[in-house]
């Protein structure tokens, strides 16, 4: 161990000069680092800027979502039914009924029974729709989803809703955000630093279905028939919608009824962006939105053939604006009027551009902490650490003198290569988190008196001092891997099984025993190597 002493002190300088960089980085650096949008978090000097801190430090809102994954269901089978009643038609099948019965199963009525080896064979293009009710002599057949697919469309709904809320908040610019499943059908939403929470509860809970739908015209321009239609239900493939309008000065909502024909023409995923715009006569921001190639194409042959009508936008089931086509649009493009605020144009872009959620999100659980409690809870947790370190430092150093001093050294050490690696890896600082930091002290020191009581032993046997510091370190070695191998394994099964403040212990638990294990083999023989190696004859060890 006394050979490549110069390695070794490159070695352990490079540590603490890279540690530090990585927990105050110069401005030329920090972009590299930590990227271009990096900005330092201000904790009130407590704790490094780099350091990412957890929502019960820094604040923000806590979120549990269920996900109604029966509705992302319903919506497969309606398409389903819709795709089976064209692929029908198109083959001159007739039909009478083609519709959705229950959660997973679709009614079909044929209009002549004598179009059944017709219908079966249209039917075999849709295989994870399993026949039962098979009434040939009446034309009837129920279909149903097989239950592997229909536990699919249900998993498959969780990861997108997962996905598109994680679009959401990254665009809404939250830094470190939590998003991930529990359980079967929820999803855990946190977001530190939050300082908007009821917005941040609209963005995320927003289902965000855009759809493009044609007024009914006969119904809509008689005003009895429309009366008739918003009492006793619209016609038969018509459906009722309301537009909201909210006076800017009184602040009273008024409901405008609209009757719109089901088929929809065009929805959100046909889109490639949205953005806010200001109108210029208004100055009344609005949401400006571009189809991709095919969606274009479609809205182009739209507008071309239904100039003088009237063509719905629809978010989420309500009525934003209902335009009357001037001309043929080949652009591509529209725009969703409604009299937005700056914010609300801004969220409604956001959520267009990250997707419409699969299913509708309910909130479940909601917990918020305010920024002082997360101060306070920094400040208290600081206080924690700092007594910890002062009394073990005092009684390192009252009861092994000089070696105690270099235990203390290879603490403080311990604590800077910790704080720097969760820093490099974005890892979030939790109040948990600051346990482990303090249970990470106590498995530091121990480390080290395992060495000192060892080199003890070795030089009672009357050895020298040299002999002593060899045999101690080299024996005590196998002890301390042994102990903090399985300190590692426990925090491994923690950060694998926990959930966020479990795994938030584990994550500096498990850094901080890591970095125990480099300070106290590494850093403290160098310096005993440094101090007790030399030439010159010794006749006392400190400690």
């Amino acid at each position: 161990m006394r050979r490549y002493l110069r390695v070794r002190i490159g070695i352990v300088l490079a540590v603490i000069v890279g540690s530090l960089i990585y927990l105050y980085p110069p401005p030329g650096i920090r972009e590299r680092l930590y990227g271009p949008t990096f900005a330092p978090m201000k904790k009130g000097g407590l704790l490094p800027p780099t350091l990412n801190l957890g929502l019960d430090l820094q604040g923000g809102i806590h979120l549990v979502l269920g996900v109604d994954v029966e509705k992302a269901l319903e919506s497969q089978v309606e398409r389903a039914a819709a795709d089976i009643r064209a692929s029908l038609e198109k083959k001159g099948v007739g039909v009478t009924q083609v519709a959705r019965q229950g959660v997973t199963e679709i009614a079909l009525q044929l209009a002549s029974p004598q179009t059944w080896n017709d219908a079966l064979t249209v039917l075999n293009e849709f295989p994870v729709y399993d026949r039962r009710g098979i009434d040939q002599a009446s034309g009837r057949i129920l279909l149903a989803l097989r239950e592997r697919e229909a536990a699919t469309l249900r998993d498959l709904a969780i990861r997108q809703g997962l996905e598109t809320i994680r679009n959401r908040v990254d665009q809404f610019g939250v830094a470190e955000p939590t998003i991930q499943q529990q359980g079967e059908n929820r999803i855990l939403v946190q977001l530190p630093g939050i300082q908007d929470p009821e917005r941040a509860k609209a963005l995320i809970g927003k289902t965000a279905l855009l759809e493009f739908k044609f007024l009914d015209e006969n119904v809509m321009n008689d005003p009895a028939a429309l009366e008739k239609a918003v009492r006793e239900g619209p016609p038969e493939g018509d459906e009722a919608l309301w537009q909201k309008i909210v006076d800017k000065e009184t602040r009273q909502e008024r409901r405008i009824p609209y009757i719109v024909k089901k088929k929809t023409l065009l929805t959100g995923a046909d889109l490639t962006t949205a953005r806010v715009s200001i109108d210029q006569t208004t100055s009344e921001p609005y949401v400006s939105v571009e189809f991709n190639k095919p969606g274009a194409r479609v809205f182009g042959e739209l507008t071309e053939q239904n100039v003088g009508k009237r063509l719905a936008i629809i978010l989420d089931g309500n009525v934003h604006s209902a335009p009357v086509i001037r001309e043929r649009i080949p652009s591509g493009q529209a725009q969703i009027t409604g009299g937005f605020t700056a914010d609300q144009a801004t969220d409604l872009a956001i959520v267009l551009r990250a997707g419409a959620l699969p299913a509708p999100v309910k909130i479940l659980e909601e917990r918020s902490v305010g920024p002082s409690l997360g101060a306070d809870s920094i400040r208290q947790g600081m206080m924690a650490i700092l007594a910890s370190v002062v009394v073990v430092f005092l009684f390192m150093l009252a009861y092994y003198r000089l070696s105690g001093l270099v235990a203390n050294v290879a603490l403080g050490l311990n604590l800077v290569i910790l704080l720097a690696v969760m820093a490099g890896f974005h890892a979030t600082l939790t109040l948990p988190g600051i346990a482990g930091i303090a249970l990470t002290i106590g498995m530091a020191v121990d480390t080290n008196i395992l060495i000192f009581e060892r080199i003890r032993e070795e030089f009672r046997t009357g050895k020298t001092i040299r002999a002593a510091i060899d045999a101690g370190f080299t024996r005590a070695f196998r002890t301390v891997v042994d102990t903090h191998i399985t300190v590692l394994v426990s925090a491994a099964i923690l950060y694998n099984f926990g959930t966020g403040p479990v795994r938030g212990f584990a994550v500096s638990l498990w850094i901080g025993i890591a970095a125990s294990l480099f300070t106290a083999v590494f850093f403290t023989r160098l310096v005993f190597d440094l101090l007790y190696m030399g030439r010159r004859r010794l006749q006392a060890l400190s400690i």
